[in-house]
């Protein structure tokens, strides 16, 4: 065990204004709270706050980080409280320990609100002061260099949190050798085969190669000296775990890869950098297209060197990565190279946040995943995409380098590039091949984005979007699209009664109109009345006072009517209200029960249909049904300069009623055997009822499917859509289209039929 001198003189290496008091004090508190603890091995407790403090010194933190390294386990595992830390050791590492003590085990396999909320916890104690993050990765650290003690089935779950969690956060921080260490801890745990046969095929290559390791490591050194560079020369095996990673991920062997034996030249500035590569590439052969320049192009965790490959002594290939001292440090320990907790300065959180783009961008990821009212589920999705992956770093044609996170989409690809390209991408080329826009995209990938200026995102990219602002650029891009559809629908209904009325409405009396109903301009008036808003009725009412005409009863061919059935009301004005009672079904029976009142014309429903919470508009044409729309119909948009009136129908739906209304959606499948299985259950699983099915194959890989099924509203039918979304092997969900919520009707596909399915049942 080491003792508390020993302690003291690690940290005064390199902090000669080492605070001994502080801890020597937080030495002896610690070791009397945990006492006589034992730790699984059967080693005193204390000793794991100690190596954790001991791990916290080799990052060269300031003695705050490393009293709290051995205090972190006082308030969680001891009678130690808040307050008595507070008061012995001051408010910043009361806050710091207290941070700690919040976080638990997490497991991003369940979806319970409970590991939401304390992985919610982890990423705020980060966001406030990054020792939280520093102390807790040393403290897994050590407890995966001990987990030999545990049982085998805690083991596996403690490495498959690590490999999750915390390896891709030190990552994420740029600290790669604490990365690589514990990946490859978890690696020889998760999967001890693979392990094995790596590590000793490393060992023999690096006996094979000790020859060839030795004389370039000379070469380059005498070479370089001989240019007036002093550099230092380090050699190394890739980690275990990359090696791994990148044989799963390229599908190659061991010996195929060129990055196994790499070399870091260490030179004493960026411009001996760029000196050392034109020595190099003169004195050997280089391997084409493995030229990396991260000085210029940093990565986003802060790391910066030259990356290129020679063909060495024996034609054995070897990556060198040239780079000053300082960014070798950077490249080791990370975030830990910025603190700028060292020599007694004082946590400036900003400072550090403005040396660190890593610290700063990870605190710009916290603050956009913990704000907001975002769900459970949208939590935990979100968390994983922005911060937990690992990047593929893909081309475009130009050569520009785009990072995205692995998962990443061609859409999400446009949208890194711009968000116009984004909006108006309608397909890719990856490797000039033409593939979906669902497509994976891999590291190395050369990717050239189709565009068309007329086209606009769908909302059912939100769900094959990878990146925040990807989704973010969509969820935008649909809500405008929604904002003008509803002003068009507003300015058709205005034109209507101004042509009804036979008057015009010019600027000072548009905005007069739109304050006397509550709206600061014209244009939010109109968005207003074609959003429902406001009525046609009250908007009639100030346009007659505005324009000094006298009210008019309008007289329709309708009758006033309310049936003793409550199946549908209607009043002599522009508003009608719809309302189907308890226990029938929207559908054909609505449609006959609103067929036998007396009314001079029938009503019937789009082929679509209609859902409590839908937007409804009524289409009246001379001598046919009130045709009763959703307002996302496509339907309307043919409509807008139609010679036709526009209706306003209101669902007005007594509670407790327990009725369920028809709807169609459609998707495309990936062609494999259980995908229908899977989406049935997808539709179950949300409580709603499948009526009717069409499918056929549109190519040898996917069918497309148009399901009628039956939900209580428009709530239910959301939950079934963003179910089927998240369901593998489906994209394009989203509700059918007129033509397409037809064709289910009539069960036809232009004779091109490959399967139909109907199950009155469902």
């Amino acid at each position: 065990m080491m003792r508390q001198y020993e302690l003291v003189e690690r940290v005064q290496a390199y902090n000669p204004n080492v605070d001994e008091d502080l801890l020597n004090k937080a030495y002896v508190y610690a070791m009397q709270k945990h006492g006589s603890q034992k730790r699984a091995s059967g080693d005193p407790y204390f000793n794991h706050p100690l190596e954790v403090a001991a791990i916290l010194t080799e990052l060269k933190l300031d003695d705050a980080s490393i009293a709290v390294g051995l205090l972190h386990d006082t308030i969680e595992d001891t009678d130690a409280t808040r307050a008595e830390i507070d008061q012995l050791f001051g408010p910043e590492i009361g806050a710091i320990v207290d941070g700690l003590t919040k976080i638990e085990r997490l497991n991003l396999v369940s979806r319970e609100e409970a590991q939401a909320e304390n992985l919610r916890k982890l990423l705020l104690a980060i966001s406030q002061d990054v020792r939280v993050l520093l102390v807790k990765l040393a403290d897994r650290l050590h407890n995966m260099r001990t987990l030999q003690y545990m049982p085998p089935e805690k083991r596996s779950r403690i490495a498959q949190e690590t490999m999750d969690i915390y390896a891709p956060l030190a990552g994420r921080m740029g600290m790669q050798d604490m990365r690589n260490e514990l990946e490859n801890i978890s690696f020889k745990i998760l999967q001890p085969d693979h392990y094995e046969a790596i590590t000793a095929r490393l060992d023999e290559m690096q006996a094979e190669y000790h020859e060839t390791i030795s004389t370039i490591s000379k070469e380059l050194t005498e070479r370089l000296a001989a240019e007036g560079i002093t550099a230092r020369v380090k050699a190394r095996l890739k980690s275990p775990f990359s090696i791994f990673n990148k044989i799963e991920r390229k599908s190659i062997a061991l010996e195929q890869l060129s990055d196994i034996i790499g070399f870091r030249v260490i030179v004493g500035s960026v411009a001996e950098c760029y000196h050392t590569v034109g020595v190099v590439h003169t004195k050997w052969k280089v391997v084409p297209g493995r030229f990396k320049d991260y000085i210029s192009v940093p990565k986003h965790n802060d790391y910066q060197s030259i990356h290129t490959t020679i063909v060495g002594p024996g034609r054995q290939r070897a990556e060198l990565q040239i780079r000053t001292e300082e960014m070798d440090r950077i490249a080791e320990v990370g975030i830990a190279a910025h603190a700028l907790y060292k020599d007694g300065a004082s946590a400036d959180l900003s400072r550090i946040e403005n040396e660190s783009h890593a610290y700063g961008s990870l605190r710009s990821t916290i603050e956009h995943l913990t704000t907001g009212n975002s769900s459970t589920e949208d939590f935990l999705e979100y968390t994983k995409l922005e911060l937990f992956q690992d990047q593929v770093f893909c081309f475009t044609p130009r050569g520009r380098l785009i990072a995205l996170p692995r998962g990443a989409t061609p859409i999400d690809f446009a949208y890194a590039l711009h968000t116009d390209i984004g909006d108006t991408c309608v397909g890719a080329k990856i490797n000039g091949a033409i593939l979906p826009l669902v497509t994976q995209l891999r590291s190395g990938d050369e990717v050239e984005i189709i565009r068309d200026q007329n086209h606009m995102p769908p909302s059912n990219w939100i769900g094959i979007a990878a990146t925040g602002k990807a989704r973010a650029a969509i969820r935008r891009s649909v809500r405008h699209a929604t904002t003008q559809r509803a002003m068009a629908l507003g300015e058709h209904v205005l034109s209507m009664m101004l042509e009804r009325e036979g008057v015009m409405l010019d600027e000072s009396e548009a905005k007069a109109l739109a304050e006397a109903l509550g709206m600061s301009n014209r244009r939010d008036l109109m968005i207003a009345v074609g959003e429902g808003k406001i009525g046609s009725e009250p908007m009639a009412t100030e346009l007659a006072k505005i324009k000094g005409l006298r009210k008019r009863r309008r007289k329709l061919d309708l009758p006033v009517a309310d049936t003793a059935d409550g199946w549908f009301a209607l009043r002599a004005t522009d508003l009608f209200r719809f309302r189907v009672p308890g226990g029938q079904r929207a559908g054909s029976r609505a449609q006959a029960a609103l067929n036998k009142l007396d009314f001079h014309m029938p009503v019937t429903i789009s082929s679509e249909g209609v859902v409590p919470g839908d937007r409804l508009v009524g289409i009246l044409q001379p001598e046919h049904p009130l045709m009763v729309y959703p307002i996302h119909s496509d339907a309307l948009i043919d409509l807008h300069d139609s010679d036709v009136a526009w209706v306003d129908v209101r669902w007005n739906i007594k509670s407790g009623d327990d009725q369920l209304y028809a709807t169609v959606i459609t998707m495309e499948s990936v062609n494999k055997p259980g995908s229908l299985a899977q989406i049935s259950s997808a539709i179950a699983s949300c409580e709603a009822n499948i009526n009717n099915l069409v499918m056929r194959m549109i190519s040898p890989d996917f069918h497309q499917m148009i399901f009628e099924i039956e939900v209580r509203d428009l709530a239910q039918l959301t939950d079934v859509l963003a179910t089927l979304k998240l369901s593998p092997g489906l994209s394009s969900v989203q509700r059918a289209s007129v033509r397409e919520a037809g064709m289910i009707s009539r069960l036809e596909w232009d004779g091109n039929v490959d399967r139909r399915y109907a199950d009155d049942q469902g």
